[in-house]
């Protein structure tokens, strides 16, 4: 008889685990400079930050729109970024959103950009920002302007290729 009632237990489901909560490492992009530039060579920058513009940098509070960077007596420098004060900031602290920030690079890859910045017409522009193993980083590129027929040809490859999928899909 007991081993009966054993057996009519009624089983209960096992408390699903909980999901990791996806998020994102990118904290922003520059979309505007793949329309504008020609980006030949790409690599990863460290940033010299406050505290708080990590905290506001993990609220998605950063923007590298209109950034560039600059070369002054062998180091980089961020111009232009953009970063929120939370509202929550330290009554202490006076928060300079637009500041300048400097980047980390290897002396290699500083001699290496100073020798490309001086050709004609290359800049260095930040095309990404996210996190990497907690750290902020920035991804740069050395970048050639576009000019206008150049736009409008690229925009034309592009507006073909979206074309010839959309056929292939319906095919």
């Amino acid at each position: 008889m007991l081993r009966l009632k054993a057996s009519l237990r009624i089983m209960r489901p096992m408390a699903k685990p909980k999901k990791k909560k996806q998020t994102s490492n990118t904290i922003a992009l520059n979309k505007k400079s793949r329309h504008d530039y020609l980006l030949e060579d790409r690599m990863e920058a460290g940033l010299v930050l406050e505290g708080w513009e990590v905290k506001s940098m993990r609220e998605g509070q950063a923007s590298i729109a209109d950034s560039f960077v600059l070369l002054n007596n062998g180091e980089a420098f961020l111009h232009g970024s953009h970063i929120n004060p939370l509202l929550s900031a330290s009554t202490h602290i006076n928060p300079v959103p637009n500041r300048t920030r400097k980047l980390l690079l290897h002396a290699d890859q500083l001699h290496k950009l100073m020798v490309s910045v001086d050709r004609k017409g290359y800049s260095i522009i930040p095309t990404a920002l996210y996190w990497s193993h907690g750290k902020a980083k920035l991804e740069i590129a050395l970048a050639k302007g576009k000019k206008h027929h150049d736009k409008r040809a690229a925009e034309k490859s592009h507006d073909w290729t979206r074309e010839k999928n959309r056929i292939m899909k319906h095919s």
